[in-house]
């Protein structure tokens, strides 16, 4: 490459000057390469004309590569002639400095294409690159589900409700109802898709609008789908600390970190992790759900991922199934992420017997018929099965050391927000 005439298109990122030398970052979509213009090398014109270019303007530079260990990429171009597509009418708002979060948000169209939301795109990419690289080597298909639904997989009171003609429909939660539908016809199955919970959280970890990577397996129990997970998370932890590196270095993540995760991960009864959580004075009854807080003090306790295992039935969505040992846990199990960023999976083994899920379907209290076909699986041809849903804007948080989820997704979707 070095030596080698180019010709790129992209936006003015930002420049600056000294000495007869314009210094201009044009970023093109794969990145931001410095571009040098010297006066004495180009006409007089267009180097005026380049000194009094705003930021974003569009154009095509050709030039000459070289080698500077100075520039951000370790090379430059040196600037041989280019052509101007576009001026911005107005100063572009987002100015070189620090912009509280809600300017952020307003501005959101604008400020993706900061530096640091560019790493953190690529590496969102990167993440799912290596999830699906590492689901099809184990030959899992990729299938698509309905977003719009009739019953709800998880708790009625997250979901958004919308108006179906003349009936009431729902954006979905999950795939999952229908996964294992699906599970009969092509065996080993995944997804990644967007889910909706209308959760009334302001947390740092959460948003109503999320992309879903879900996973659906028969003939696989609790146990089977925890060491799904274990390699699916060691390999996209290894790939993108090799494909993305340099941005992980950028973003304040030392790709070594990504590279030590390795399996088994540890196992953390729902038992155990109430009496680690009331040595740290957070006084949990059994039986209750582990929330955000809870789980940030047991993330904080480890420095690999880790599960805690056999929730109670009643946290715990009707097609769990119940441990045949202790009928009052589930074989349920969620994938904590270390260093306080708390649950990243939820998953377990599902019911397959027709009798168990009739049970425990009413002893929720749930309309039979809203569920008929769900419980038809279990006539023909039921057989053990399991699966799990991975939150991708929380691992990428986790992966990227990121503060706050919102800045894993380009457009957040919060309970305060949904503009732009």
């Amino acid at each position: 490459m070095e030596s080698k005439e180019v010709a790129i298109r992209g936006w003015l990122h930002s420049k600056r000057s000294g000495g007869g030398i314009q210094f201009l970052l044009i970023r093109d979509g794969s990145g931001i390469i410095q571009c040098t213009a010297k006066k004495d090398q180009i006409p007089e014109r267009l180097f005026k004309e380049l000194e009094e270019l705003p930021r974003e303007s569009t154009l095509e530079v050709c030039g000459i590569v070289r080698k500077d260990d100075r520039s951000p990429r370790g090379f430059e171009i040196t600037l041989r002639d280019a052509q101007i597509f576009h001026k911005p009418t107005e100063e572009f708002p987002m100015a070189m400095k620090r912009h509280g979060p809600e300017f952020l948000l307003d501005h959101r169209h604008l400020w993706i294409r900061s530096q640091k939301m560019q790493m953190i795109f690529r590496t969102r990419a990167e993440m799912l690159d290596a999830a699906r690289t590492w689901l099809k080597s184990n030959a899992y298909t990729e299938v698509q589900m309905p977003t719009l639904i009739t019953a709800a997989c998880e708790g009625g009171s997250t979901l958004f409700e919308v108006k179906y003609f003349d009936q009431t429909a729902y954006l979905t939660q999950s795939w999952q109802l229908y996964a294992e539908a699906v599970i009969s016809s092509l065996g080993k199955i995944f997804t990644v898709a967007p889910s909706f919970r209308a959760e009334r959280s302001r947390t740092r970890r959460h948003l109503t609008e999320y992309w879903h990577l879900e996973l659906e397996a028969p003939w696989t129990d609790l146990e089977g789908i925890m060491q799904v997970q274990e390699g699916l998370l060691s390999f996209m932890c290894h790939q993108t600390a090799e494909k993305s590196e340099q941005d992980l270095r950028a973003l304040g993540r030392d790709p070594e970190y990504l590279r030590k995760v390795k399996p088994p991960f540890p196992r953390v009864p729902y038992d155990k992790a109430i009496e680690m959580l009331k040595e740290d004075a957070l006084d949990l009854e059994w039986g209750a759900d582990i929330g955000y807080r809870e789980e940030r003090r047991l993330a904080l306790r480890f420095e690999t991922p880790f599960f805690v295992t056999h929730f109670p039935k009643g946290v715990k969505a009707f097609y769990h199934m119940p441990d045949p040992i202790r009928p009052e846990v589930t074989l349920s199990a969620d994938l904590l992420a270390p260093e306080g960023y708390g649950e990243i999976t939820g998953g377990g083994q599902r019911i397959h017997d027709l009798d168990q899920l009739l049970g425990r379907v009413k002893e929720e209290h749930l309309d039979p018929k809203a569920y008929e076909w769900y419980i038809d699986l279990r006539r023909y041809g039921t057989v053990p099965h399991s699966g799990f849903g991975m939150g991708v804007e929380r691992t990428l948080s986790w992966m990227c050391k990121l503060k706050h989820i919102r800045d894993a997704i380009p457009f957040p979707r919060l309970i305060n927000r949904i503009y732009p």
